[in-house]
């Protein structure tokens, strides 16, 4: 194996950086799924924790909008694991549904405005982290 010249520090396919992407990539969409089904099941259980002020075009019931959360959280949960026991189908369907998390996100936005912002950037810096690896397999 060799090392690959464009990437400082990198170890090869197999080395400690490509493995330390991986670990990154599905702990973070691990994480960033239990976050998802906390604001599913908050969305759920209590409207009144939501304030939705303004009309806008994607407007749903805020139990409606807790479903699809959750739904996408327990999604993400099982592709997050996948990535971590090493599969190889779960760096597509990760960067599938973090893409998904972030739009599901983006419409929730009048609702929560920066936890959907936050979000919607760890879901980029999963997208990310899920390319590189995959560009290295």
């Amino acid at each position: 194996m060799t090392a690959d010249p464009r990437m400082p520090g990198s170890q090869g396919e197999d080395g400690p950086l490509a493995y330390g992407v991986s670990v990154f990539a599905g702990v973070l969409l691990a994480t960033l799924a239990v976050f998802q089904m906390l604001e599913g099941i908050a969305a759920i259980a209590e409207d009144d924790v939501f304030v939705s002020g303004i009309n806008y075009v994607y407007q749903l019931d805020v139990t409606t909008w807790g479903w699809i959360h959750l739904v996408i959280g327990a999604l993400a949960l099982a592709v997050g694991v996948g990535i971590l026991t090493g599969r190889s189908w779960a760096l597509v369907a990760g960067m599938g549904l973090a893409v998904i998390s972030a739009l599901s996100q983006f419409m929730f936005m009048p609702l929560y405005p920066f936890w959907a912002l936050l979000l919607i950037a760890m879901n980029i810096l999963v997208i990310w982290a899920l390319a590189n690896q995959w560009q290295r397999t």
